[in-house]
């Protein structure tokens, strides 16, 4: 006994009662490491309340500053892997997966995919303490920065500054990492599209908060609530949970999921058939016990038995209950033999009694708000083994029949719908895209995904498997490369067992941020000067710059391009716009342009753009435009804008 005080005296400190207190009067002002938030306790005994400034909102450290880096355009630039792309299998694939951070990946899918996604399914992080998560920036801002941007004091900004620059993985921290990320997906999804969220109880309460501000708390469609397969959270001296939670959001109120297809216990019903096909019955009495006749007067009234006696809806508690609907939508459905008669036991005797087909043709079922007939992670993990040579990449990847439910339940859907997924961790959306379209008549929805290129460390125990895997197949060890090769895997396995005619491939681009020694180059570049600088385009290469600007101009990572001779020069065209990009444009190439524009009735592009570290700025736009001078005074009548680009 006394040894057992002798090591509580140890670890005792000088505040440990004055902490025991505001525990149990505070306890909001803890996190979850134990630490006090001394702000938050301020707020809270604060006397000078300003009422006017409460209301019902999600308040967290750094949200401000979350709205900011939403509306901060990204400098990374989109970098096609072309041997990949140019393989016969995914040249003319619509598919898209991007490797790279997704708050960047987003930014640029914003400029050509706005209001263009019909679904999201996104798995974010849950910040359980143990998933890894640690939020740290990439930006640079200093305190002055922030004070003036965000209209905060010094103390505000500091407290930014420390929650985004030493890395967190607070509940703060969290919110900040999801706020912009979602404002952004929010611009990509259609007016009927619908996001999806898996989510755990760690952040479940702050991310239904969070989205009813971003999506408005009236398109909150529900939650479904998934059965995992695994326990966990026991070890915590709280309640296990075997559960995790998919939140439903759309952009319009006037909004109703669709139906799932059949499962072959619920065609078992439909064994009945007759000249319309086959069918199922249920009772046309209302068989609630709050149905009663007092209650629901339009639906009490009698009809005819074939033996032409009158029938009334009576409960076999005996009190009178009432029909399903009104004697006019009864008669209708007599004359359209929609109702059927048979006889059933009442006491002793047989009775007739009335019951309403239902048919099986273009027949569906709502989803469940619980989810428990599907087999859990572990089913899924193993699925996963068993495609990537036995290799136990992720612990936790979702199930392809969930994924596919998700899909199929997206209201108003189409054969070539997106589904966009931009935590795509080891591709399970892809995958379920793919088999989903193999199983469908006339199904080409497009996946796009993107995750980050996280570096593998094979001295950390839940990295090592996977760069094992990657090393073993001469792939590059970051977990992008993980999802990389599970979709090129499914497409072979789903092709050798359905042999669909489907879009298998897919294309691969890489968003990278320009090194520093290309930045100084770009920073000191002299537009007044004569002389071009090819190194800059040699950094960036060609295929990159057209990438991007394709996309940046509303083309997407899939448009339909052209190469263009211009008396040796090279020139790309899409639809309204024509991009100059390599040097050497000299004026043989200008004549070869514009007589581009004056015999061929189809070529006219309203935007020429200049990659302007290739040119000397005044002499191209000089020749260009005196050209064009003359072009719009001929029958064309074309105005055509010249904008040069850095």
């Amino acid at each position: 006994m006394i040894k057992d005080i002798e090591n509580q005296n140890d670890n005792i400190s000088v505040c440990d009662k004055e902490i025991a207190v505001l525990k149990e009067h505070f306890p909001a002002c803890f996190k979850t490491d134990g630490s006090f938030d001394i702000e938050r306790f301020k707020e809270e005994i604060n006397q000078k309340v300003d009422i006017t400034k409460e209301g019902y909102e999600l308040k967290f450290l750094g949200k401000s500053y979350a709205k900011l880096l939403a509306s901060l355009d990204t400098t990374t630039v989109i970098t096609p892997n072309e041997e990949h792309n140019n393989l016969p299998l995914n040249k003319d694939s619509e598919n898209i997966y991007i490797s790279g951070d997704n708050l960047d990946g987003l930014k640029h899918l914003v400029k050509s995919y706005d209001k263009s996604v019909k679904c999201i399914y996104i798995d974010p992080p849950y910040n359980t303490g143990s998933d890894g998560f640690v939020y740290n920036d990439t930006f640079n801002f200093t305190s002055k920065e922030l004070q003036r941007r965000l209209s905060v004091d010094e103390e505000e900004a500091e407290r930014i500054l420390e929650l985004t620059n030493k890395g967190a993985a607070s509940h703060s921290a969290w919110l900040l990492f999801m706020y912009p990320r979602l404002q952004l997906a929010k611009d990509l999804l259609k007016d009927d599209g619908v996001i999806f969220i898996s989510i755990d109880n760690n952040e479940q309460a702050g991310l239904k908060i969070l989205c009813d501000d971003i999506f408005g708390e009236e398109n909150f469609k529900g939650n479904i609530v998934r059965a995992t397969g695994q326990t966990t959270g026991q070890d915590s001296g709280g309640l296990g949970s075997s559960f995790d939670y998919i939140l439903t959001y759309n952009l319009s109120s006037d909004f109703s999921l669709s139906g799932l297809p059949l499962n072959e216990n619920d065609l078992k019903r439909f064994q009945n058939k007759d000249e319309r096909g086959n069918y199922a019955y249920d009772q046309m009495r209302k068989t609630g016990s709050n149905d009663r006749r007092e209650d629901r007067p339009k639906l009490y009234y009698s009809i005819k038995n074939p033996d032409g006696e009158d029938c009334f809806p009576i409960a076999p508690a005996g009190y009178e209950s009432c029909w399903r609907f009104e004697k006019k939508t009864y008669d209708r459905l007599v004359k359209e033999n929609y109702i059927l008669w048979k006889k059933s036991k009442r006491g002793d005797d047989e009775i007739w009694w009335p019951y309403v087909k239902y048919y099986l043709e273009g027949r569906t079922k709502r989803p469940s708000p619980l989810w428990d007939d599907i087999e859990g992670n572990k089913k899924a993990a193993r699925d996963l083994r068993k495609l990537l040579d036995g290799a136990k990449v992720f612990d936790y990847p979702k199930p392809l029949e969930m994924l596919e439910r998700l899909i199929q339940i997206v209201p108003n859907a189409s054969d070539d719908d997106i589904i966009l997924d931009f935590f795509s961790g080891s591709a399970s959306t892809a995958h379920s895209v793919l088999s989903l379209n193999s199983k469908l008549t006339n199904s080409n929805r497009k996946f796009i995904s993107i995750q980050l290129p996280e570096k593998l460390n094979p001295k950390i125990a839940n990295q090592k498997n996977a760069y094992n895997f990657l090393k073993k197949i001469n792939r590059p060890t970051t977990l992008d490369y993980v999802g990389f090769e599970r979709i090129i895997r499914a497409g072979k396995k789903i092709k050798e067992e359905t042999n669909a005619d489907i879009d298998y491939g897919f294309k691969h681009y890489t968003l990278n941020e320009p090194n520093q020694n290309t930045l100084d180059k770009c920073e000191s570049f002299d537009k007044a000067s004569l002389i071009p600088d090819s190194t800059i385009l040699d950094d960036f290469g060609v295929p990159t710059v057209l990438t991007t600007w394709l996309n940046y101009d509303g083309y997407g990572l899939n448009p339909n391009i052209s190469k263009l001779d211009l008396a040796g020069y090279e020139a790309y065209y899409c639809d309204k716009h024509l991009y100059l990009i390599h040097t050497d444009f000299a004026q043989e190439s200008a004549i070869a342009l514009f007589k581009e524009y004056e015999t061929k009735g189809d070529f006219n592009p309203e935007n020429i753009i200049l990659f302007g570290y290739s040119f000397n700025e005044w002499s191209v736009t000089e020749m260009l435009e005196k050209n064009l001078r003359i072009l719009n005074d001929s029958e064309k009548n074309l105005k055509v804008n010249i904008k040069v680009r850095y």
